[in-house]
C-alpha cells in the first residue's frame, strides 16, 4: 500500500567510548566540525547501518525467492559490483544490454592511407556502451526499485554501464549531529605479535605492533529524517518497508558492535505524521520542539542529559508518534 502521508522523525543516540564515524582523510579520528568541535555521523553512515539490518532480519541468501522476500535485497552491499545488478535486471525482464565495441576512426584517418606502421601504432578501439531506450531504462528501473530496499527507500544513481536510470529516494536523512561539543581521545595499543618473520627479526623475537585507537568518550547526536509520499510512490515504497525503517533506525546498533565503536544505542525515534501529503507544518518548527540538554558540566551517560519534547499546541493535522 502507497504511502498517503509525510513524515519528518529525529533520531537521538549517544556513543561511549568509541569512535561513531571515522574521518578517512583524518586518521579515522570521530568526525568533528572543525568550528564548533561538534561530533559529526554521516548520513551515509546511517543508512549503511539501515541496509545492513535489513539485510540481516531478510536474509536474503537463505531463504527461497516464493517467500516473499525478493524485495528486500540490498543493492548497495559490501564489496558489491554495481554493474552486475543492473545486468540482472535486463535479463530479468529479458532485454537487451549488450556491451558492443567499435573503432573510433578520427577523420584524419579515413582521409590518410594507413600504413602497415602506422595501424601497428593505431590506438585501440574504444568502447561504446548501448544503455538501452528510454523504455528498457523505464522497465529496469521499475524492476530496481520492486526488488531492493535500499532503492527504493534511499534512491540511487544507476547510470553506470547497463543503464536502470536514476532514482530519487523517499527517505532522506541529515548528518548527525552531537548536542554538544565531543573530545576526540586517541590511545596507544600493543599486540604482542608481528606480522612477518622479517618483523620478527627487526624487534629480535620481541614481536610488538603498535597502533592508534581514537574514541568519544561520550556523545549524544541528533538526526533528521524525512519521508515524501509524492518520492514514495514513484518508487514503490509503502507501509511495510516504512515500518521496517523505523524498526531499523530503532534496533540497527543492537546488531552493528565492535570495539571500535564502543557502546552505541539509539535513545530516541520521534515520528510527527502529518495528515496531508504536503504537510501540515514545516519540519524545523517540528523539530525545535525536542530538546537535549545535559544536565552536569561533563557527562558521560545518557542520564546525564535531560530530553524534553514539547506537545502542547501542536499544529494542526501534526501527531507525534513516539517509537523509541
Amino acid at each position: 500500500m502507497s504511502l498517503n502521508n509525510r513524515y519528518d522523525f529525529a533520531l537521538i543516540f549517544d556513543v561511549k567510548d568509541g569512535n561513531p564515524n571515522g574521518d578517512p582523510d583524518a586518521g579515522n579520528m570521530p568526525r568533528m566540525d572543525a568550528e564548533t568541535g561538534h561530533g559529526l555521523v554521516t548520513d551515509v553512515a546511517l543508512k549503511r547501518k539501515v541496509r545492513n539490518f535489513v539485510a540481516l532480519v531478510k536474509d536474503q541468501d537463505k531463504r527461497e525467492p516464493e517467500a516473499g522476500q525478493k524485495r528486500f535485497e540490498i543493492y548497495v552491499r559490501e564489496k558489491a559490483i554495481l554493474n552486475h545488478q543492473h545486468q540482472r535486471a535486463y535479463t530479468a525482464l529479458k532485454l537487451d544490454a549488450v556491451e558492443t565495441a567499435t573503432e573510433a576512426l578520427a577523420e584524419s584517418d579515413l582521409l590518410t592511407p594507413i600504413s602497415e606502421e602506422a595501424d601497428a601504432k593505431k590506438k585501440p578501439a574504444k568502447k561504446e556502451k548501448r544503455k538501452g531506450s528510454a523504455e528498457d531504462v523505464s522497465k529496469a528501473r521499475d524492476w530496481m526499485c520492486q526488488n531492493f530496499f535500499d532503492v527504493r527507500t534511499f534512491g540511487a544513481v544507476m547510470s553506470t554501464g547497463i543503464n536502470c536510470g536514476q532514482v530519487r529516494g523517499p527517505v532522506q536523512m541529515t548528518f548527525a549531529r552531537s548536542v554538544d561539543p565531543i573530545v576526540a581521545l586517541e590511545h596507544s595499543i600493543t599486540r604482542m605479535a608481528v606480522a612477518t618473520e622479517g618483523e620478527a627479526e627487526k624487534q629480535q623475537g620481541d614481536n610488538r605492533t603498535m597502533g592508534r585507537k581514537h574514541t568519544v568518550p561520550y556523545g549524544v547526536y541528533v538526526a533528521h529524517g524525512f519521508v515524501s509520499s509524492f518520492l514514495a510512490k514513484q518508487t514503490g515504497f509503502g507501509d511495510d518497508d516504512l515500518e521496517l525503517l523505523w524498526q531499523a533506525l530503532g534496533q540497527m546498533f543492537e546488531h552493528d558492535r565492535s570495539a571500535a565503536r564502543g557502546e552505541m544505542a539509539t535513545r530516541g525515534l520521534y515520528v510527527f505524521r502529518h495528515d496531508s501529503e504536503l504537510g501540515n507544518a514545516p519540519a524545523h518548527t517540528l523539530f525545535e520542539r525536542i530538546q537535549a540538554k545535559k544536565k552536569v558540566d561533563v557527562p558521560r551517560s545518557f542520564g546525564d542529559y535531560e530530553i524534553t519534547v514539547n506537545t502542547t499546541d501542536m499544529p494542526t493535522g501534526v501527531r507525534l508518534i513516539t517509537k523509541i
